[in-house]
């Protein structure tokens, strides 16, 4: 990253949640609107200055103490309201403006940590605990919220604002809940961390195949998890578990153009091996516990495609698991998946059988999966198939390594 237009986004992505957390920790939550200003605002001014006078040597520390001064400027002027301008007016906000902003790393992560929990409140929708999360923990635009969510801009700002205004209601504090409640609030916590990995991984935004830096931060807030006594559950390995598999083949995932390289065209010798480990100390991690979650499965899933062998044997174990994970919780991407093992396993001829049977006629990779079965098979009918997902595809690689396949039909 040579310069800011690539590095204040790269930045945004990776410390603007963390800003908030510490800030809202400090003003309480029904302040963190101003949080978000502050954490914005810090961030323009990094556009401006940086702009006209280069990136600073160090870019994090240059943000934080931004953000410190810009705190502590607003406690300065919410006492001077509070003290002279307004004084029968009790404004519920820490004015002491000797406080010290703490952005040091053990104080981030806690910060980040009991804001994952404050968020998955029961009091509010699990739509909105996982639309506030994306928001405020992970840097989700609206845009991408919505997506996420198959909605639209409006409808995701109105319940996020809703949200917002009823743990306001409810006084609901930054602060990590009992052990009963941690239990209650984990599943939404790790689905917010899977979809933020998993729009990283399987990126249909920003026009890029793969977004490390989502990826990246997601497997930082799922290693707080397990680092925590409180949080470290045996489905919290599996989900790290299975994000470090899935990271293990960043490199061999796209090439130099950026494309997307399928599984099979994959070079294992970029794999990365201090990965694969990790994944298997916590897969054999999460093991400690008596009930097997959808995560597990998909972790154990990873782990047969990071044993690079074509055997009927590894493929039979793919389609038992993706059986195994369709009736702890079915997905129609999931059952996509299980085709291609089916396809391994069984042949092209009982896949496609399969795959037609799940009309995804919105789905891009439903109509790529069925154009490379349908490939020595029947040729028109894979021609017909890549030129239904050329229409769908929305990345300029995924249309580049379409239109390939369609060149290369005979």
């Amino acid at each position: 990253m040579n310069n800011e237009q690539e590095l204040i986004p790269h930045l945004f992505r990776t410390e603007y949640s963390k800003i908030v957390s510490v800030l809202s920790k400090l003003f309480g939550f029904d302040q963190i609107e101003i949080a978000e200003d502050i954490a914005g605002d810090t961030f323009l001014t990094a556009t401006e200055t940086w702009g006209l006078k280069g990136i600073p040597p160090n870019p994090t520390a240059w943000l934080y103490n931004v953000a410190k001064n810009k705190a502590k400027n607003h406690l300065q002027r919410a006492k001077l309201f509070e003290n002279k301008i307004a004084p029968e007016i009790k404004i519920n906000l820490a004015t002491n403006q000797e406080i010290e902003l703490d952005l040091s790393e053990s104080n981030i992560n806690d910060s980040q940590l009991q804001m994952m929990f404050a968020i998955c409140n029961p009091a509010i929708s699990v739509e909105s605990q996982i639309g506030l999360s994306l928001r405020i923990l992970c840097g989700f635009g609206i845009d991408e919220i919505a997506d996420a969510f198959l909605s639209n801009k409006e409808t995701i700002n109105k319940r996020l604002l809703r949200a917002k205004e009823k743990l306001r209601t409810e006084k609901v504090k930054i602060e990590l809940p009992g052990i009963q409640e941690i239990n209650d609030r984990l599943d939404v916590v790790l689905t917010t961390l899977y979809l933020l990995f998993s729009e990283g991984y399987y990126s249909s935004s920003q026009n890029k195949t793969l977004r490390k830096d989502l990826c990246l931060e997601a497997i930082r807030l799922c290693y707080m998890l397990v680092e925590n006594n409180a949080t470290n559950k045996p489905p919290v390995n599996a989900l790290l578990s299975l994000m470090c598999f899935h990271a293990s083949r960043f490199e061999a995932r796209t090439d130099d153009n950026g494309e997307l390289v399928l599984y099979n065209d994959q070079d294992s010798a970029l794999w990365n091996k201090d990965l694969i480990e990790k994944g298997e100390y916590f897969l054999n991690q999460a093991a400690q516990g008596n009930k097997i979650s959808k995560y597990h499965t998909e972790a154990a899933i990873a782990y047969w495609h990071t044993i690079k062998d074509d055997s009927k044997n590894k493929w039979e174990n793919i389609l038992q698991l993706y059986n195994q994970l369709l009736q702890i919780e079915y997905s129609p991407m999931a059952a996509l998946n299980r085709t291609f093992a089916l396809s391994m396993a069984n042949g092209k001829n009982a896949a496609i059988i399969e795959a037609e049977k799940l009309k995804l006629t919105d789905n891009h990779f439903y109509y790529v999966l069925l154009g490379e079965l349908y490939t020595g098979i029947d040729n028109n009918k894979a021609k017909q198939n890549f030129e239904a997902a050329l229409v769908l595809a929305k990345t300029d690689s995924d249309k580049k390594a379409i239109s390939t396949k369609i060149n290369n039909i005979v």
